[in-house]
């Protein structure tokens, strides 16, 4: 498949996802808990019959570390969707290559050019506005995106958590015990809290379903064939068109309407984002 065609098939399949989270209208670790299910009943058999099961102990350990902090990231996320609308949630979550960035940094010493630090910035000035200057002075932040914004730290940390494994081992196999994982994390907290698991219209299957195989499974197996064949920093600054993306779907299928404060913080954040993704030119000696 042409990698290009397959990362834009990606971007499509996880805009997807909030909006799915908001039509299914149930809690919102059940729908988690669905995404990771559906996706791993369809994957596993496929990992069972091609038996691509081995695995080094230590990148198991990884793996099963790394999808109970991406379930706790889609939980999170889950939870900020049903307070804020799709496109901001979205938006917000996707400040994860700067948490990246500032992680790399305090913890491994690693620097960060002046581009990273710049678009870091306008980011932090678009989220400003976003929130409202008078709000974030006297604390008064709205929970929702508190929630998006915990969530794209957690997405950080599973980026830096598997990123060297993902260099030692096949996608699938990785995926395969990370969702595992994710799983049975998830049903651990819907039984704890009381949810209900069963009890549903078929339409809100219909919406689990296509959460875990449309958004989770083929979306990021085509994400992931994308970043093996092109440019990671190309992919990256891509994949903020799902922001765009979802605010398409959900003023088409949720009806939601953004404020002029909004689009302007969104679009600044969108930019400081992307800022962060490019590399100075090399000039060429003379």
């Amino acid at each position: 498949m042409n990698p290009k065609a397959s990362l834009i098939l990606g971007i499509i399949c996880i805009s997807f996802s909030p909006i799915l989270v908001k039509l299914a209208d149930v809690s919102p670790i059940v729908s988690a808990f669905y995404r990771m299910t559906f996706a791993w009943i369809v994957l596993a058999p496929y990992v069972l019959f091609k038996g691509e099961l081995s695995i080094a102990r230590k990148d198991l350990l990884l793996a099963l570390l790394g999808g109970v902090i991406f379930a706790a990231d889609i939980a999170v996320w889950n939870m900020s969707l049903v307070l804020i609308s799709a496109t901001i949630s979205t938006l917000v979550a996707n400040l994860a290559p700067v948490w990246v960035g500032l992680l790399s940094y305090v913890f491994f010493r690693k620097k960060s050019g002046p581009l990273f630090w710049a678009g870091t910035f306008i980011a932090i000035a678009g989220m400003v506005i976003l929130v409202g200057a008078s709000n974030l002075l006297h604390l008064q932040i709205n929970l929702g995106l508190l929630l998006a914004l915990a969530a794209s730290f957690l997405y950080a940390l599973y980026i830096l958590l598997t990123k060297g494994i993902l260099r030692r081992i096949n996608t699938i196999t990785f995926m395969s015990y990370s969702m595992m994982a994710s799983v049975l994390f998830l049903l651990v907290i819907c039984i704890l809290q009381g949810d209900n698991l069963l009890h549903y219209q078929p339409i809100t299957w219909f919406y689990f379903a296509a959460m875990g195989i449309l958004c989770q499974l083929v979306g990021w197996i085509t994400i992931n064939y994308a970043i093996m064949k092109l440019e990671a920093t190309k992919v990256a600054v891509a994949l903020l068109t799902q922001t765009v993306i979802a605010g398409i779907l959900a003023a088409f299928l949720l009806h939601e309407k953004l404020g002029v404060k909004e689009i302007i913080g969104s679009i600044i954040v969108l930019g400081g984002i992307a800022v962060t993704f490019l590399k100075p030119k090399k000039l060429n000696n003379l």
